[in-house]
């Protein structure tokens, strides 16, 4: 990603942002999705101030005070999770600055986050989950190539709990042919390797026979070394495979909101209920925090029942009376 030239009218607080913004780029190696987030956020954040001085604003005109006004702005139309990413944002600028010398110390440093309800993820009950796996072999008129492909994505989102942009960075030199794992490049590009199951190794092996179909002459070879490939020979991008997850989703489950996310969200579910342990579960899907990875250890109401049926003395009484 080349970097954004500097507009000649810019504030010397927006500069320092465009400078902060190259640092994530390029010594960071921060996806293109984070580095435009931290730029907006902060953008957003120096506009608020040249608004608050009457002048262009400068690295000295925001101190605590300023960052309360601007985030209490903020909460009249945002909600908590969004103002708790522009403080992160924040957060992170001034310590690069102070990091440099061009601050003492950091004003957003004391200022705390708000409380955030965090939703539990979305998943699927593993009936419904085998039943969309299946779904491109049953319920799809597709040619056979683009069957066994969409097959293979759904495998690999569920029974190996990819992210999507994990999946659809997925190369040929990343699945070792006769095994049973995959390397994968994550977030902050840390490389990984993901075990493959009975079901994803036949799906693969099966997408791979007809691969070759999908292949067009003329077609650059970064794209032609993509696993998915669509119909044009390049490689299925991240709104392709939500596309198709939604239309298995519908097809074989009336599901017709089904995101990928909610089948890695699924998969870790469903290995945590078969006993696997968190910090297995924590490798295997690639998370930075074993916080994260503990959102998974919600269980469903029914599950509830069936334990307090099982273990608490005055359900034991209440049925021993039937």
């Amino acid at each position: 990603m080349e970097r954004a030239s500097r507009p000649a009218g810019e504030s010397p607080l927006e500069r320092a942002v465009g400078q902060f913004a190259d640092f994530l780029q390029g010594e960071r190696r921060a996806s293109a999705h984070t580095v435009s987030a931290y730029r907006r956020d902060l953008l957003a954040l120096a506009r608020f101030v040249s608004g608050r001085r009457g002048r262009p604003s400068e690295l000295r005109d925001v101190d605590k005070f300023v960052l309360r006004a601007w985030l209490g702005e903020l909460a009249k139309t945002r909600a908590p999770s969004t103002i708790a990413r522009k403080l992160a944002s924040v957060r992170a600028f001034f310590d690069y600055q102070a990091r440099r010398g061009g601050l003492e110390s950091n004003p957003a440093g004391l200022l705390q986050s708000p409380r955030i309800r965090r939703k539990l993820p979305r998943f699927v009950r593993p009936e419904t989950a085998a039943s969309i796996m299946e779904a491109p072999k049953v319920h799809s008129s597709l040619p056979e190539v683009e069957r066994r492909r969409d097959r293979l994505a759904l495998e690999l989102l569920y029974g190996s709990g990819l992210r999507v942009s994990e999946l659809v960075g997925l190369d040929l030199e990343h699945v070792s042919d006769g095994t049973a794992e995959l390397r994968v490049l994550g977030k902050g590009r840390k490389e990984r390797i993901v075990p493959l199951g009975s079901k994803a190794r036949e799906a693969l092996a099966e997408y791979l026979a007809l691969r070759s179909e999908l292949c067009r002459s003329g077609t650059d070879a970064k794209a032609a070394r993509a696993l998915l490939l669509g119909r044009r020979g390049t490689r299925l991008g991240v709104r392709r495979i939500q596309t198709l997850v939604r239309r298995y989703g519908a097809l074989a489950a009336g599901r017709t909101d089904l995101h990928p996310h909610a089948l890695r969200h699924s998969c870790a579910t469903h290995m945590l209920e078969g006993g696997a342990d968190l910090r297995v579960i924590q490798e295997m899907l690639g998370h930075a925090s074993l916080s994260t990875t503990q959102r998974y250890t919600h269980v469903s109401l029914d599950q509830l029942l069936a334990v307090y049926d099982r273990a608490h003395p005055l359900a034991r009484a209440r049925n021993s009376g039937k």
